[in-house]
């Protein structure tokens, strides 16, 4: 069967600024592509958002080493909320985001902030941060990429989701969004985690390879989705008490090439999609279907299959892939083309 889930497409996050943060986030992280800025109202997630419609403005910043984006949301009609209390590692919902780096080493000497370099059960080195929002970023050593530049961080590799019942989650991200490889499952204490606490973890990190299906995989390329579940605590809901587009981590959302299909089987699963665009919905200059469905605690996963992307908005470049009838990958060339749209 075809892969239905390329990669990790961008991880959404509530800010109070989305212009200020899109400059933060092109210094911190190199996230210096600018695919799309858009101002409209969010009719479709009232669901989440105490069933008014609220406006917001949305804007995703890629970074051309590879990997997932960042889509920084944020509400135009309410003042967004910050969590009441920090979320600690363990807590429901996604904790942190994990950044690739092809120079670990060099974090200490571009960014203070960052915790000393840890080693994981599978040997994968890596250091912790926390954004001015207070927002957990883990960044990882992993030498894929898909163009090199001249920043010391790529993009997005995948997320760590805090769970209340780990054989019900793994299944979950297993079988539906075809995280089929587990690469750990360990229990115990552990020294490569942002926590001074003695408290036990379960902790099993699932990774998807690159497998050339789906117009921009190249760029996504790998997936890590490392579940924790906290074993001597009641842990707290992250999005406790507030809404969808607060501040934080709202979604991680992941690239789909059928969605008609994914929703079959998401139905057949007994995990329906909770929103649906049904059709092309414009983001700006993109468009694409949307979909939302929930992991069995509710952290919430977004799903695009992408129509419309542009290249360059003022001489109205873009990639029309309704009209592309294969499934494979996009040359370098045309996706590089991305690049030279840029957060000014």
């Amino acid at each position: 069967m075809k892969s239905l889930v390329t990669g990790i497409q961008q991880v959404g996050i509530g800010v109070v600024n989305a212009q200020e943060a899109k400059h933060y986030y092109k210094d911190l992280f190199g996230m210096d592509v600018l695919v799309f800025e858009d101002k409209a109202e969010a009719s479709l997630m009232t669901r989440y958002t105490g069933n008014e419609v609220h406006s917001r403005e949305a804007i995703l910043t890629l970074n051309m080493q590879g990997g997932g984006g960042f889509e920084l949301w944020q509400f135009q009609s309410r003042q967004p909320a910050f969590p009441f209390t920090q979320p600690t590692y363990g807590d429901i919902g996604i904790y942190g985001v994990k950044m690739r780096s092809c120079d670990i080493d060099s974090l200490a000497e571009n960014f203070p902030s960052y915790a000393p370099v840890t080693v994981s059960p599978h040997g994968q080195r890596s250091s912790w941060m926390k954004d001015i929002n207070g927002n957990n970023f883990q960044v990882v050593e992993y030498h894929q990429k898909f163009k090199t530049t001249r920043h010391c961080v790529g993009g997005v590799l995948g997320v760590v989701i805090g769970v209340s019942d780990m054989e019900r989650s793994v299944a979950f991200y297993k079988d539906l969004l075809d995280l089929q490889e587990v690469v750990f499952d360990v229990t115990g204490t552990f020294d490569d985690i942002p926590t001074i606490s003695n408290e036990q973890y379960r902790r099993v990190l699932l990774h998807k390879t690159f497998t050339p299906c789906g117009a921009f995989s190249k760029l996504l390329g790998d997936v890590e989705i490392e579940l924790v579940q906290c074993l001597d605590r009641e842990p707290s809901k992250i999005y406790a008490n507030r809404y969808w587009g607060d501040c934080g981590f709202i979604h991680v959302c992941f690239d789909v090439t059928d969605m008609d299909a994914l929703k079959q089987k998401a139905t057949a699963s007994a995990q329906p999609f909770t929103v649906d665009s049904a059709d092309s919905f414009s983001m700006g200059t993109s468009a694409g279907r949307f979909a939302y469905i929930e992991d069995p605690d509710g952290t919430l996963i977004e799903l695009v299959e992408t129509h419309k992307v542009p290249i360059l908005k003022k001489l109205n470049w873009y990639f029309d892939l309704k009209k592309r009838k294969k499934n494979t990958p996009l040359p370098d060339w045309m996706i590089g083309m991305m690049s030279l749209s840029k957060v000014k």
